[in-house]
């Protein structure tokens, strides 16, 4: 763990910016996976205005060499060592608990302590990034909260339960109704809650009606100048492959679902067409149902890369077959803004607002799949045009201005 500094008093005197409290439930560096890429941009842009003390757990013993990294934009830190098979131990404790498993999955008692000492020096800013870290501040009522849900987690287990058997249908079931309920209690709680999108925001609103009027959202965005077609990246395929990508973080089960069904379903059918075609697995931490696949013909699985962007810079098309998902798909908006023809799912496409047919195209079936990515890879076009989408409406500052707002009083 590394050492916590002291937090810093909460006030403007003297030109001193204000201290504010940032707790995520994963170290927010290196932004190499969707939650992470938000919460890095959040991080960066409120420490611009802010001292901003971190807590958050280290869920990969890889990125504790990351600390110092983030110790050079934090006022102080306190990163908490998270080992998850004694963190699933812990967290059955919700079952006789009658609380959501995610709960005690995040409890700990130093983080706690360390959470009440910045509280009681007079930090009086919280941003806490995902439900479970609003536990560490429920009862900060004297400070200024704001809750960046990001996702609608609860959905995303009501979502896995009918792809399972029981008993797991009836415990991933059981924490999407637990999950709820939390969420709610939390956007009541605090005084603004936050989501990825317009989309995910209406549908907690609907979700937690009691609090609508405290509900808003940002968008995530793309630093397009990193992800653009202008860089001159070597090939990482074999000559004379065409190439069909998805990119993800290989651990996360609707990247694992959605990558196996589309080897499955949809890329024997299109090999037909074109023996040539590649169906290439890009990200970390495949596990044996993902590197089965590599048996597959036709199927390459990279594993872990240190940059994504030339595996879509050559792709012929990217995909996102993904059939459970919530909120924006960063692997949706980086295939954009490097200007390859997008094809994906109406649960992928959720919130980016893109135009179907001229900027992405959409395919929710095994036949709307081997249709549109024969089609995609005729269509230079659409990739130009998503690009031009991503710079219009997926600017991180354009994006993050509103959290400032949000921190010093005001609601969505």
């Amino acid at each position: 763990m590394s050492v916590p500094a002291a937090c810093a008093h909460d006030d403007d005197r003297g030109g001193e910016r204000p201290g504010l409290l940032f707790l995520a439930h994963r170290i927010p560096y290196p932004p190499d996976k969707g939650d992470k890429i938000r919460a890095w941009h959040l991080l960066r842009h409120l420490a611009r205005r802010y001292r901003v003390h971190l807590g958050a757990f280290v869920d990969d013993p890889a990125d504790w060499r990351h600390a110092d990294t983030l110790a050079s934009v934090c006022a102080a830190t306190h990163l908490v060592d998270l080992r998850p098979r004694r963190a699933r131990l812990r967290a059955l404790h919700g079952l006789w608990r009658g609380e959501a498993l995610t709960l005690p999955y995040y409890r700990h008692a130093g983080l706690q302590a360390w959470v009440d000492r910045c509280l009681a020096d007079g930090t009086r800013r919280v941003l806490a990034y995902s439900s479970a870290m609003a536990r560490f501040v429920m009862h900060a009522r004297g400070a200024r909260r704001v809750m960046d849900f990001v996702d609608i987690d609860s959905d995303k287990w009501r979502q896995y339960a009918p792809t399972k058997r029981w008993p797991m249908s009836w415990l991933y079931r059981r924490e999407g109704e637990k999950l709820l309920a939390w969420e709610r209690a939390v956007a009541a709680e605090f005084d603004a809650s936050l989501f990825v999108s317009a989309a995910e925001a209406d549908d907690f609103r609907r979700l937690a009606p009691e609090s609508a009027h405290k509900v808003g959202y940002f968008h995530n965005g793309v630093d397009a100048e990193y992800f653009s077609p202008a860089h001159a990246l070597a090939n990482p395929y074999g000559a004379g492959e065409e190439v069909v990508a998805f990119t993800g973080m290989m651990d996360y089960w609707p990247n694992v679902d959605a990558v196996t069904w589309f080897a499955e379903q949809v890329l024997p059918r299109l090999r037909r067409q074109r023996p040539a075609l590649r169906f290439a697995i890009v990200g970390g931490r495949p596990g044996a149902e993902v590197l089965a696949l590599a048996r597959r013909d036709g199927v390459q699985v990279t594993g872990r890369v240190e940059d994504v962007r030339p595996y879509l810079a050559h792709a012929r098309v990217v995909v996102a077959p993904l059939r459970i998902a919530r909120g924006i798909q960063n692997k949706v908006l980086e295939g954009m803004a490097m200007a390859r023809p997008v094809v994906a799912t109406s649960q992928a496409l959720e919130g980016i607002g893109a135009r179907v047919g001229e900027e992405v195209l959409l395919a929710d079936t095994a036949d709307d799949f081997v249709a549109a990515v024969s089609a995609a890879a005729g269509r230079d076009d659409l990739g130009a045009a998503a690009r031009a989408r991503v710079l219009r409406d997926f600017a991180w500052d354009d994006n993050l201005a509103r959290v400032d707002t949000l921190l010093e009083g005001s609601i969505p």
